[in-house]
């Protein structure tokens, strides 16, 4: 509030300030600076409402990152001219039943975004019913109103943004460049995609198709948004826990990104930002992949309406839950479970070249009698004595051949497996037992080469699988039961705020089982006694104060799930197992390689060693022939 006027002299005292009702269009501009921040927010809304008329296809198209233009035509219902004017009118809504507003099925219930959007841009509706003989348009520009107008049109809406913030030009200046702003509008759609994979989108941005997806199966969308190019590689998520479902599609720890962008969450089929979720990917992923890099994954929540607020703010991608720790340890929980798996189980795929010009190379097939004897398969057992050309017991396709007893050098730097009585052998009832296959050399003395049961060529780096197995070894045996805490000599006082004092006096049973002895200490300190000897450090002051500042900062998490904590343990038992593992130029027997391979399928989290990097690439025929040119 101000005053009307401001007497001048000295001594004089301002006039009381008068309240005044805002004039309509100022509050719809006011509102619109929230609702719809950025040319990407405008656009989310309008496809929520084409979602939610049922449309089965949408076109979107884009101009200058939606500033100067966004346009999106769906097929769905439609709407009459009464429901024109009221659809431009501020809480006005087809898609609330719920008053209560905690049963919300769809997207959009506010009746907010499309009045926010004509108060600030020029904005135009053309739609039309199934039951309408013709179509009926509206305009917005500034917040002032055209009556509907009949006019040419097919069942559905579509809906013209144009000159966004013209209205309001102070929001306009702030805006990012058109390429910034177009990337977070395709973000956007993206998301939106995710939550309804049985409509089709199209998305053009200034005249280029950036995305075309059909309808299909959540699978299949998944790939296409994450850029996954086969969802067989995909890990498949799912875990329940008192009532809610947790399900989706995750990336192995070896695929991951700079950003957290290619992580798409949905609650209750609403795509989210949501912090709770986006901590517990983090945690789950912490001890399998490179410190800074980001996980990919879609992940869809179910979780009775009672039990979550999606009315916390107009973008409504934000929402609360009643129960935090127990979403966050649903993820968390099925998260890791998915990540346990051995090594061989989810695909870890080489970065290969772009494809270049097509091949030109042509390979006519030999029929010499040569030729036919060196591509007919090995027979299961051969009528000649050839000790070189040995069986590898897997499916019956391919054979791999088996490398004579003695050292063999094929060439510097690359050698056979030495010492191995008999041909190596993997006795496999399916092909998905031993998906590593079974050893047959070894190169540079640091990477054995195997052969799959699909006839997939796999590459394993020695020192980091065993360094991975070395380390769930030693962290199964600190961590069971209860890590051996050390004394201090003269226990430390350390000085905190009186709500991080209430954080570790509230959880001082778990932090005694991970080797921290503390004890109330006044309003606002505690007294350390104990710390866990594995760190072999006098630093409690940092350790407290780290885990307090990260417990507040989310008090529905635990000690053992905190980077202060977590990661200093893990770094030590890393650092043990880096030094305890076979090193690379060891040299080693067929035997020992073949049981590292069956150890690493067997072994959590094998797939990528203690400090996130993979520990074996499998090059499937297909990658061959792109290395090679073939394709």
């Amino acid at each position: 509030m101000s005053a009307d006027i401001i007497p001048e002299g000295p001594g004089a005292v301002p006039l009381r300030p008068r309240l005044r009702r805002l004039p309509e269009v100022l509050v719809n501009r006011i509102a619109a600076g929230e609702v719809i921040e950025r040319p990407a927010a405008a656009l989310k809304e309008l496809v929520e409402n084409a979602i939610d008329s049922g449309a089965q296809r949408l076109d979107i198209r884009l101009e200058g990152g939606g500033t100067d233009r966004i346009i999106v035509t769906d097929d769905g219902c439609g709407m009459t001219p009464d429901e024109l004017l009221l659809a431009v009118e501020r809480h006005c809504t087809s898609k609330l039943n719920d008053e209560t507003l905690v049963r919300i099925t769809t997207l959009g219930f506010r009746g907010e975004a499309l009045p926010s959007i004509g108060a600030a841009a020029r904005l135009t509706i053309t739609s039309r019913t199934a039951q309408d003989s013709t179509a009926w348009r509206i305009h917005v520009a500034g917040g002032k109103i055209t009556p509907p107008e009949p006019v040419a049109g097919v069942p559905g809406t579509s809906v013209v943004v144009e000159d966004l913030f013209f209205a309001t030009p102070a929001r306009r200046k702030f805006l990012k460049s058109a390429r910034v702003e177009g990337n977070h509008a395709e973000a956007a759609i993206r998301r939106l995609a995710l939550s309804v994979p049985g409509t089709a989108f199209r998305f053009t941005m200034d005249g280029r198709e950036r995305l075309d997806l059909p309808a299909q199966d959540m699978a299949a969308r998944a790939s296409a948004v994450l850029g996954v190019q086969d969802a067989d590689g995909f890990l498949n998520i799912h875990g329940e826990r008192d009532g809610m479902v947790l399900s989706g599609f995750a990336c192995g720890a070896s695929v991951h990104r700079a950003t957290g962008a290619g992580q798409f969450m949905l609650v209750n089929n609403r795509p989210v930002v949501d912090p709770v979720l986006k901590t517990a990917v983090s945690v789950a992923y912490r001890r399998v992949m490179e410190v800074g890099r980001h996980p990919v994954l879609v992940l869809m929540l179910d979780i009775p309406p009672e039990k979550v607020d999606v009315n916390v703010h107009p973008a409504k991608t934000e929402l609360r839950f009643a129960d935090e720790a127990a979403v966050r340890s649903l993820v968390i929980g099925t998260l890791s479970r998915a990540l346990e798996g051995g090594a061989g189980y989810v695909g870890v795929r080489p970065s290969l070249p772009p494809a270049g010009r097509p091949a030109r190379i042509w390979y006519p097939p030999e029929q010499t009698a040569l030729a036919q004897a060196a591509t007919a398969p090995y027979p299961a057992q051969s009528t000649l004595h050839r000790p070189a050309e040995g069986r590898l017991a897997l499916p019956d396709s391919p054979s791999v051949r088996v490398l004579p007893p003695q050292e063999h050098r094929f060439s510097e730097g690359v050698r056979a497996p030495l010492h191995h009585p008999e041909p190596a052998t993997v006795h496999a009832e399916d092909e998905t037992d031993y998906p590593l296959g079974g050893a047959v050399a070894q190169v540079l003395d640091t990477y054995v080469i195997a052969v799959a049961s699909d006839g997939g060529l796999v590459l394993v780096d020695q020192h980091a699988a065993h360094e991975r197995l070395t380390h769930e070894r030693m962290r199964e045996q600190f961590l069971s039961g209860q890590v051996k805490a050390q004394r201090l000599l003269v226990p430390d006082v350390i000085d905190l705020p009186p709500a991080q004092v209430e954080l570790l006096v509230a959880r001082q049973a778990l932090l005694s089982q991970l080797g921290i002895e503390l004890e109330v200490f006044g309003a606002d300190a505690v007294l350390v006694r104990g710390l866990p000897a594995l760190l072999n450090t006098s630093d409690s002051r940092g350790i407290l104060r780290d885990l307090a500042e990260e417990l507040e900062a989310d008090d529905s998490g635990r000690p053992d799930e905190m980077p202060s904590l977590d990661s200093r343990l893990d770094a030590v038992i890393a650092r043990m197992a880096c030094h305890g593992s076979i090193r690379a130029g060891r040299r080693l027997t067929r035997e020992e390689m073949d049981a590292l391979l069956r150890q690493m399928e067997q072994t959590p989290r094998a797939g990528t060693c203690s400090h996130g990097r993979p520990t074996w690439l499998k090059f499937s025929k297909k990658d061959l022939e792109k290395l090679f040119g073939r394709r």
